[in-house]
């Protein structure tokens, strides 16, 4: 009787002792046998095994390579293996092991007992295999025989190697250790190999680190235990290369390989991972595949093949997938075929029923061009076909194929071939896709680039593909269909697969006119696309510049209505854009959101290097003669439409960087900006002046040139996890060149040298002002802190001005608090152009100075408490910059005299600022200075002169006056006592002294209708 995959064997009470459970035991006379679904031996093989059992005394054997940890042989070896184990178990109490290797390079097999005490009756220690014997690929070392032994089919080794590519249980030796990187304060925040180990994500062909925020270590101990990255037997770190100690970011769908050199001796080694969980969007895991360690002395086990493996002869040193519609258990040697209801994709462990074919089975395409520039719709099944669709209660069937019909034009800068074939144009022509190619007409030269927009065929720079990172279900499937006026995510194997679209762009091109000009933008990509989703589908748009590093540059996720989206190169290298879509980013199996899709309609790339021309543009001439050449305008000229040739734009203008034709491609700069010398890009040189209530003020910023930065915070996840925004901000000089950068490191934060690690490694921005995010360095094994999220705030100066509002950036007054000084604000406004999902019209920033004589030449940077992360809507970033460099240039105005009194013939004069002072640099205050001076001052001895002047003149007008009464007097008294004589009074006219009488002629009374002066003054005299 043949037993599939079974061992039967009788229960013997010397195994109990040992701690072996029972195989068998009889019940009302019968035997009850416990069945080990591993192996098929012979019936007459159990037999003999079982009469060779009862024949021994008790006794255990422990062998590594066949025992388990509690003593008892390993049930998922070989069968041959097994059953040596347990004829050595029952016939010796001790086991084998190595002593260490001495110095001479030797060591001895020395006995072990099972049991503490038992010493008596143990083999002598004899001379063991050299330290560097190892055995070949496919063989292991029998301790007993110290010979090397071919392992069993089904098996296999690597010989002076281990390999660990089975993950559904942690393996021996390995921990691993999950930290939340909590606040300050949180107690102990060293690593220690007592510490409680947390449990990761198992997958039965790879390890996956949480999506979540935290530090995970997965730990291999060879021949030690410790907690650490790469250290020997005495916990000191081997010192390591940047490249051997930070692994490189794979694409997706690609798995990557990493090497460390290790040293002789015990080696513990470690992988960690750190996941950043920022506004609630999980991070993408880390997967761990498989773990291969090589130049181990000796290996004393095989190792059985994983489901869905097989090795089929013995001695191998890697055991095969198994095919489509096979499956395997562990450590077959052979795979089984599926039933006929039943299907199973490569490497599977078990077969699943197939199910009833519906719509989302398959899909449709449209067939290439015939010879009579027809297409027609045809439906296929996903491919491999797994469904049912006869005879099965509510299984569908391919719906017919569609009517044939025109093809649509080939795209722009293509002309049809054969009625079938599109092809691109020659060089030096040009096509709107439906015409033939026409040579560029003089003075003008082709406008290469990619325009795609009719979808009958996949370009031939563009390829699409599946991954997905739990099967291999979609790895034969298109990701993507093309569909006439746009092409289309496919089905995939289930729903949260990656759908994968890439072009290819070897370089960048610029047109002959500007190919001499520093450009700032060497192409663009635009496309056009829209999702209909039903639940949380994601678009990303990646790219992966000189092979380096897949980055997304944007994602999209829900419903998005039809939009287009352009991203500009700034550098000129070759470059693959990539689209990925993902239906759900939940663990899926199925394909229950068919429905939800994305739409590409066109995608137009500009100056591509081997692209193509749908049109043509002017370019600069040698001269106006026919058939002179196209020739390269030098930096900061624009083409003169009159002349063809090449003039220089006027001062403080900047060229864009895909337009030189015409004078308004000269744009002006802002206020407060000058360009450089090619007219590439508008800057501050640090100066900035201002009229103010007649009055001008400089300012020079120069102190403020070298990059500042901020870092506020700390922000905590939901988490715990601290984290930073850091700001580097280049406001001034030097030529215009973008000096803030920010990196992704993961390597060392503190190198400045991007280059002296491996380069490939790093991403930056460089620009005008940036952000990264921090995780700051806390003692948890990190030497520097991390920094990711780099993101380009300000690509272009605005301009510099003290008004609140520039080109559409405002400033908002109720961010900062007011100043009690009387000087205005200055504003430099930015601007970055690159839309996004958030920011549709792109980021803009302003950074307000403020003189503040307290601050320093350098200042203090800040950020407004009422938007703590420099942002209130992830669009605008506002700073306020403190310093007393932004405070004006002292002038003559800015200081007054204070003259002292005069002492000894001198008098001293000194000079002081106005306060409080709200000036820098400039003019210095005078020197004190000493002047001669007399006792009495000038204004004194004026006063004094002007008043005895008036003194002696009124002296002299009273006695003027008091004479002159008194002859009135007189003449009164005369003319009284002449009427006493007459005894009457006489007539006024005959009453009267005589003409000359009694005084001299000068003296007359002389009697006026109008006083003067005198008069008037006589007449006060007389009362």
């Amino acid at each position: 009787m043949e037993l599939r995959l079974a061992l039967l064997l009788c229960a013997l009470p010397r195994l109990h002792a040992t701690g072996d459970p029972p195989l068998c035991q009889e019940v009302n006379g019968h035997r009850d046998y416990r069945v080990f679904p591993l192996f098929t031996p012979p019936v007459s093989e159990l037999e003999a095994l079982v009469n060779e059992l009862s024949s021994f005394d008790s006794g255990a054997r422990r062998d590594s390579g066949l025992w388990t940890e509690t003593g008892v042989c390993n049930p998922n070896s070989d069968w041959a293996a097994w059953r040596a184990c347990l004829l050595e178990r029952v016939r010796t109490d001790y086991y084998f092991e190595y002593t260490e290797c001495d110095s001479t390079g030797s060591r001895w097999r020395v006995a072990i007992p099972h049991r503490q005490g038992s010493c008596s009756g143990l083999p002598e220690p004899v001379r063991g295999t050299d330290c560097t014997f190892s055995c070949e690929a496919g063989e292991f070392l029998e301790m007993s025989s110290q010979q090397c032994t071919a392992c069993a089919a089904g098996s296999y080794s690597l010989g002076s190697g281990v390999r660990f590519d089975q993950w559904d249980s942690i393996p021996a030796g390995f921990s691993s250790l999950a930290t939340y990187m909590e606040p300050e304060g949180s107690g102990d925040e060293s690593l220690s190999c007592n510490k409680q180990h947390q449990p990761i994500a198992l997958v039965s062909n790879y390890l996956a680190n949480p999506s979540t925020s935290v530090t995970l270590d997965i730990v291999i101990a060879l021949r030690s235990c410790s907690l650490t990255q790469i250290q020997n037997d005495q916990c000191q770190e081997m010192d390591q290369t940047a490249d051997q100690k930070w692994i490189k970011l794979t694409s997706n769908g690609e798995w990557g390989t990493h090497t460390v050199n290790l040293k002789t001796g015990t080696n513990i080694l470690y992988w960690r991972t750190t996941g950043i969980l920022l506004g609630g969007k999980p991070v993408k895991p880390v997967l761990l595949k498989n773990i291969q360690i090589e130049g181990v002395a000796y290996t004393s086990e095989c190792f059985p093949c994983r489901p869905g493996t097989f090795s089929k002869t013995p001695g191998s040193s890697s055991c095969d997938l198994c095919p489509r519609n096979t499956y395997s258990s562990k450590g077959a040697s052979s795979c089984t075929p599926c039933p006929e209801t039943q299907y199973s994709e490569e490497g599977w462990a078990e077969c699943k029923e197939r199910p009833p074919c519906s719509e989302k089975d398959y899909f449709q395409i449209h067939t290439a061009c015939d010879s009579n520039g027809k297409t027609q719709v045809l439906y296929r099944w996903v491919e491999p076909k797994v469904c049912v669709d006869d005879d099965v209660k509510g299984a569908v069937t391919l719906p017919p194929s569609g009517e044939k019909e025109d093809c649509p034009p080939c795209n722009p800068g293509f002309y049809t071939h054969n009625s079938s074939t599109c092809l691109p144009c020659p060089p030096g022509t040009f096509s709107d896709g439906i015409t033939e190619c026409q040579a560029c007409p003089a003075g003008t030269e082709p406008s290469l680039g990619y325009e795609y927009k009719w979808w009958n065929v996949l370009p031939r720079n563009m390829k699409t593909s599946c991954f997905n990172v739990g099967n291999s279900k979609c790895d034969d499937m298109n990701g993507w269909d093309v569909a006439g006026d746009h092409i289309r995510s496919g089905i995939g194997g289930s729903d949260n697969d990656y759908l994968i679209l890439t072009l290819r762009v070897p370089g960048f091109k610029l047109p002959t006119s500007v190919a001499g000009v520093t450009a700032s933008e060497f192409g663009r990509i635009t496309f056009v696309f829209e999702t209909i989703c039903s639940a949380d589908c994601e678009l990303y748009f990646m790219m992966d510049v000189n092979r380096k590093s897949t980055n997304v540059v944007e994602s999209w996720e829900g419903t998005k209505s039809r939009r287009a989206y352009t991203h500009i190169m700034t550098k000129n290298a070759s470059v693959s854009y990539t689209w990925a879509f993902q239906r759900t980013n939940k663990p899926s199996d199925v394909r229950r959101y068919v429905n939800d899709i994305v739409k590409i309609y066109s995608i137009t790339v500009t100056n591509a290097l081997d692209g193509s021309a749908s049109s043509c543009h002017a370019c600069a001439m040698v001269s106006q003669e026919t058939g002179s050449s196209c020739v390269p305008c030098p930096a900061g000229h624009f083409i003169n439409k009159d002349t063809n040739q090449c003039q220089e734009c006027p001062p403080n203008t900047f060229l864009s960087g895909h337009h030189i034709y015409g004078q308004e491609a000269c744009q002006q700069c802002g206020p407060g900006s000058k360009s450089n010398k090619e007219h590439s890009v508008c800057f501050s040189d640090c100066s900035f002046s201002h009229t103010d209530q007649k009055r001008t003020l400089t300012y020079d910023l120069s102190a403020l040139s070298s990059v500042g930065s901020i870092m506020n915070g700390p922000s905590f996840t939901s988490k715990g996890t601290k984290y930073y925004h850091q700001f580097n901000i280049s406001l001034c000089g030097p030529e215009g060149r973008k000096v803030a950068v920010c990196t992704d490191n993961v390597t060392d934060l503190s190198n400045k040298d991007l280059q002296s690690e491996a380069a490939s490694l790093n991403n930056y921005v460089e620009t005008f002002v940036c952000q990264s995010t921090i995780i700051p360095a806390d003692g948890r094994g990190f030497r520097t802190a991390l920094s990711s999220q780099s993101i380009s705030l300000a690509d272009t100066f605005l301009g510099a001005t003290v008004e609140t509002t520039l080109d559409g950036v405002s400033v908002r007054p109720d961010l900062f608090p007011e100043t009690s000084r009387k000087l205005p604000d200055i504003n430099f406004f930015y601007r970055s152009p690159r839309i996004t999902a958030s920011c549709e019209h792109g980021r803009s920033a302003v950074i307000t100075l403020r003189c503040n004589p307290e601050k320093g030449e350098r200042g203090e940077l800040t950020v407004s408490s009422k938007c703590p992360a420099g942002t209130c809507d992830g669009c605008m970033f506002y700073f306020l910059w403190e310093s007393s460099s932004a405070c004006p240039i002292c002038t003559e105005a800015d200081y007054h005299s204070i003259e002292g009194a005069c002492k000894g013939g001198m008098q001293d004069t000194l000079y002081v600022w106005n306060e409080p002072k709200l000036c820098t640099k400039g003019v210095s205050l005078p020197e004190k200075n000493s002047a001669p001076c007399e006792a009495v001052p000038l204004w004194l001895k004026v006063g004094i002169g002007g008043g005895a002047f008036m003194a002696v003149l009124l002296i002299s007008l009273t006695c003027y006056f008091w004479k002159k009464n008194k002859r009135l007097e007189y003449k009164y008294s005369r003319l009284v006592m002449s009427a006493n004589k007459e005894c009457e009074l006489p007539a006024a006219d005959s009453c009267a002294l005589a003409e000359g009488e009694g005084e001299e002629n000068e003296d007359d009374v002389v009697y006026s209708n109008t006083p003067s002066l005198l008069g008037k003054l006589k007449a006060i005299a007389s009362k």
